[in-house]
């Protein structure tokens, strides 16, 4: 499978961001999390090991920060997703809602062509392993309910509010 490389910065307000990446691209993405914690997922991602690299990280890093402050709307990086081809389609849907717009559950499923399974879109929506690259944070439940998020509804919260704040 390749080399994969981590690395990682302090944000303000979301802790310690993580980052990994192969040759083809950044394919994972932690926050609110230990380093021994996100070492332990990527290892289960990544079995062969993996390599502390802020250098082949560099341009990500960039614009994880430069999210973080607002600063950036959309993320420019080549991406390594390990997934179903369901999981894909879902991402690749997930990756096109606009900076400060949320989408239901349910509009993901009739955009990916399945009406009916917004439930195996929440599923796919929980595994994103490159969470604000691939912005699960902005799927919401149809009534307007926030659903469910890895790190938790506050973090959800709090992600959607400052993107609504710094939309402009």
């Amino acid at each position: 499978m390749g080399k994969v490389y981590y690395a990682s910065f302090e944000s303000p307000w979301l802790g310690k961001v993580f980052v990994a990446s192969t040759e083809k691209g950044v394919c994972m993405v932690d926050f609110l999390t230990s380093e021994k914690g996100f070492l332990k997922k990527l290892k289960e991602q990544f079995p062969e090991g993996s390599i502390q690299n802020n250098r082949k990280n560099r341009g990500i890093l960039f614009q994880l920060k430069k999210y973080s402050e607002g600063k950036l709307k959309r993320f420019n990086c080549k991406l390594d997703l390990r997934g179903t081809p369901f999981q894909k389609r879902v991402w690749s849907a997930l990756a096109r809602i606009p900076y400060g717009e949320t989408r239901s559950y349910q509009d993901i499923s009739r955009t990916i062509g399945h009406s009916k399974a917004f439930r195996a879109v929440g599923n796919a929506n929980g595994n994103n392993p490159i969470p604000l690259i691939i912005p699960c944070h902005r799927v919401i439940e149809s009534n307007g309910g926030l659903g469910g998020f890895g790190h938790g509804l506050k973090v959800k919260k709090q992600l959607l509010d400052f993107e609504k704040a710094h939309v402009l």
